[in-house]
């Protein structure tokens, strides 16, 4: 049977990332089966453009600007899909509650790619694998034991979680085999929830004190920008590791990197304030520090996967089912999101 709704449309502007980078041609061919199909791989969204294709539209995918001006024109839409992979404040989301309009972001592709490249910093971090090699080229190397003095096992460590969401949950069976202690920190989530996951729920400050390895894996909101500050990292173990993988902003950067560079902890990140990352700025000298250019998450396999998480989540709305693979946003908290779009130039 086919499921083609010949009256309804799709919008794909998925700027700033390209249609054929997450869709592949057979998903491109399953959207066209949903509705009639319009590309806009521009940006941005001109509004007289929006007019011509806004009042048939049952589905929106992309991060355009969705005021309630534009979207009282659009009578049928079911669905806003971000392919970006976050909530932005650019879509009136009142509105959308209002109307029963599901606003739908991709985030949860990521959680795996990043959970890997996580485990992978946890362990330099900890065993200074990168540290020997810089050592090694400048002929500075030391050879067994002498090179470990400041090494540490991931074996029955204890391990912190600051955030809880699917990036932990993609960590987590990760650092199964290790045997670790695990506590966790998520103002948004309940004790009982946390203990599901075989984790215990503990205070920001517990994280800190008992944790050797620390995921910061927390999304910014309005309540935690800058949140682990001096006082925070001053509460961590002497050389203990943290592993920065969520924003930038929930961090204060600058104070960070000075605990680093005075060897009180040891620091991986994949993300920063400034994107790209000044050629002077002085992380670039932190000889205590890890550095991966935010490309965690940024597989090929992952972005293909978006293609196909969105299409099947279309597929669902159409036939009248809530999707199930893309994250809704929640009235209670999408507006304290402040993610930014990320520029992927």
């Amino acid at each position: 049977m086919s499921t083609h709704i010949a009256s309804k449309k799709i919008l794909l502007a998925p700027a700033p990332r390209k249609v054929a980078e997450i869709f592949s041609n057979d998903d491109l061919a399953r959207l066209k089966a949903i509705g009639e199909l319009t590309i806009h791989e521009s940006a941005p969204f001109p509004d007289d453009r929006f007019k011509e294709v806004a009042s048939d539209l049952q589905m929106i995918l992309g991060q355009i600007d969705l005021p309630e001006s534009r979207l009282r024109r659009t009578g049928a839409l079911k669905a806003i899909f971000n392919v970006e992979g976050n909530f932005l404040p650019n879509i009136d989301y009142d509105y959308c509650f209002a109307h029963k309009i599901r606003v739908l972001n991709i985030s949860p592709v990521f959680a795996e790619p990043v959970a890997e490249a996580a485990l992978g910093m946890a362990i330099d971090l900890a065993r200074g694998i990168s540290v020997s090699d810089r050592n090694f080229r400048r002929g500075h190397e030391e050879y067994g034991l002498s090179a470990n003095r400041r090494a540490f096992s991931l074996f029955r460590q204890d391990i912190g979680f600051i955030g809880f969401g699917d990036l932990a949950k993609a960590i987590l069976p990760l650092l199964r085999p290790f045997a670790c202690r695990i506590r966790a920190y998520d103002p948004w989530l309940s004790a009982e929830l946390l203990q599901t996951f075989e984790c215990e729920a503990a205070s920001l400050d517990d994280v800190l004190r008992h944790s050797r390895v620390i995921f910061v894996v927390a999304g910014a909101t309005t309540q935690n920008q800058g949140f682990l500050g001096p006082k925070q990292f001053s509460l961590m173990q002497p050389d203990s590791a943290l592993v920065l993988l969520s924003r930038a902003a929930v961090v204060d950067f600058d104070a960070m990197l000075d605990f680093a560079a005075r060897g009180a902890i040891r620091v991986a990140t994949d993300v920063y304030p400034q994107e790209p990352l000044p050629a002077t700025h002085p992380a670039r000298q932190n000889e205590n520090t890890l550095l991966c250019a935010h490309q965690a998450g940024a597989l090929e396999t992952a972005l293909k996967r978006i293609g196909k998480m969105v299409v099947s989540d279309a597929e669902l709305i159409a036939r009248g089912l809530p999707p199930v693979l893309c994250k809704p946003a929640q009235p209670e908290t999408v507006l304290s999101f402040r993610s930014r779009p990320v520029d992927h130039t």
